[in-house]
């Protein structure tokens, strides 16, 4: 994989003044790391764009500070954008360690395609959709991608203890944690709506009922018919 490097120098321009650096297609950065000074940096806003687009935060970037011999080896920790989330507003850099081991999350990225999807009705069921690992900085793999051409049968899935990974990279994940699974399309709503209805038409049926009794318990009794008169003999 091609090695990320971005420039950068030294920044005095500090708080709202920031914004004029904007103007003028400089991005405020800032660099930490631990036991190491942080430092306020500036980028040239097109470069940075491009570096991070392609960086994330899985991807190791070989910084190169005006000033100084040896770049650093840092990953992307935070970006701020503008509401809209088009500009460029700063971003913090972090400095490893190249021989000490680090943790990060991973996104998981679903490749292929799942044989049982074939079916009518169903659906791909996500459970987590990044890993957390342990490994050398250079290890860190910038997404992990999970094969899910291996779902034959509905309610097949792929879980963390079947991700392969490089021997070096140690999981913090309980291994049983589902990835993906093809299910069932759950039609809910819809069932919902024809219970609703049907309550709605037997509840009609008893209001009307109750109406047509009430009316009859309110009827006066019709007289009782007379008696013929005896005839006379």
């Amino acid at each position: 994989m091609e090695e990320l490097k971005l420039n950068a120098a030294r920044r005095d321009v500090l708080g709202k003044r920031n914004r004029f650096l904007r103007r003028q297609g400089i991005t405020p950065a800032h660099l930490f790391g631990h036991s190491i000074e942080s430092q306020a940096l500036q980028c040239d806003t097109v470069e940075l764009k491009k570096v991070v687009s392609h960086a994330g935060e899985t991807r190791l970037i070989s910084l190169k500070i005006e000033g100084e011999k040896q770049p650093k080896s840092v990953f992307v920790r935070e970006i701020q954008r503008d509401a809209l989330g088009k500009q460029l507003l700063h971003v913090d850099f972090y400095q490893v360690r190249m021989e000490k081991k680090m943790q990060v999350a991973v996104p998981l990225v679903l490749v292929g395609e799942a044989p049982a999807m074939k079916g009518k009705g169903r659906m791909l069921a996500h459970g987590i959709t990044e890993l957390s690992i342990e490994c050398l900085p250079e290890k860190v793999p910038p997404q992990i991608e999970v094969d899910i051409s291996i779902l034959e049968e509905l309610e097949q899935g792929i879980h963390v203890k079947d991700v392969i990974l490089d021997p070096d990279i140690t999981v913090h994940a309980d291994l049983e944690q589902l990835i993906v699974k093809v299910a069932e399309v759950q039609f809910r709503v819809e069932e919902e709506e024809v219970v609703a209805e049907e309550e709605e038409v037997e509840g009609a049926e008893v209001e009307a009922e109750g109406e047509a009794g009430a009316r009859a318990e309110g009827a006066p009794e019709k007289p009782a018919a007379e008696a013929a008169p005896e005839s006379q003999g």
